[in-house]
C-alpha cells in the first residue's frame, strides 16, 4: 500500500494527521534506501577496471542488498499493518469477564508483534550496515561518498527501529519477554553506532 506509493504522496500521507504511516514505516524506508545506496556502489564497481580482485564480492554484495531492500520495502507496510492489529485488538467488545480477557490476550500479542516486527527490521539493518562498509572499503572510490550515505542512513533507521520496538515494549506485560527482546536491541543499539563510526572513520 504505502510501499507503492509515489515519494510526493507517501510524504504528503506522512506529514498528515493520521498515526500512520509513521516511524516504524519511515525507518524501513530509510533502510531501503540504504540498501539501495550499497548496491549502487556494488554496481558501480562490478565490471570495472582494476576492480577485478573484489569483482565476485561486489557482486554478492548487490545481490544481498537487493534482497534486503526488498525486505525493507515490505515492512515500510508492515509496521502500519501491525500498528492496525493493535487498534483492532483495542476495539474489541469488553462486556463482560469472558470478553475481557479474550481482548487482553489479542491486545497483549498485537502489541509483541508490535515490537517484533521493528526489531526485525533492525536487524535486517545490521546486515545493510556491513555492506555498507563492505563498499566503503572495497568499492569504487568514486562512489564512496554514497556509501558513507547509505551507512548512515542504515544507523539512522536501526536507531529509530529500536525506539519503535522500545515504546512497544511497554505496553507488554510478558517481563520474560519484554527481558529478552530489551537485551537484543541494547545490544543492536551498541553494534549500530560503533559499526557507523569504524565505517565513517576510515574516509577521507
Amino acid at each position: 500500500m504505502y510501499a507503492d506509493l509515489s515519494i510526493k504522496e507517501y510524504l504528503k500521507q506522512t506529514a498528515s494527521a493520521a498515526p500512520v504511516p509513521g516511524g516504524g514505516s519511515v525507518a524501513a524506508l530509510g533502510a531501503s534506501l540504504a540498501a539501495a545506496l550499497a548496491g549502487m556502489v556494488a554496481g558501480l564497481t562490478v565490471g570495472r577496471k582494476g576492480f577485478e580482485a573484489v569483482e565476485q564480492r561486489m557482486k554478492e554484495t548487490a545481490a544481498a542488498a537487493a534482497d534486503l531492500l526488498n525486505r525493507c520495502v515490505e515492512d515500510i507496510d508492515r509496521d502500519p499493518d501491525a500498528y492496525r492489529q493493535v487498534l483492532a485488538a483495542y476495539r474489541l467488545p469488553k462486556d463482560n469477564a469472558a470478553e475481557k480477557a479474550a481482548r487482553s490476550r489479542a491486545i497483549q500479542a498485537a502489541m509483541k508483534q508490535a515490537a517484533l516486527v521493528p526489531l526485525a527490521l533492525a536487524e535486517r539493518v545490521q546486515q545493510i550496515l556491513d555492506l555498507a562498509g563492505d563498499v566503503v572499503k572495497k568499492g569504487n572510490p568514486n562512489a564512496v561518498s554514497d556509501g558513507a550515505v547509505a551507512a548512515m542512513m542504515a544507523r539512522s533507521a536501526g536507531l529509530a527501529a529500536i525506539c519503535n520496538v522500545r515504546i512497544n515494549l511497554t505496553s507488554v506485560q510478558d517481563a520474560d519477554f519484554v527481558e529478552k527482546i530489551t537485551r537484543k536491541i541494547e545490544r543492536l543499539e551498541k553494534e549500530l553506532v560503533n559499526r557507523e563510526k569504524e565505517i565513517l572513520g576510515g574516509l577521507p
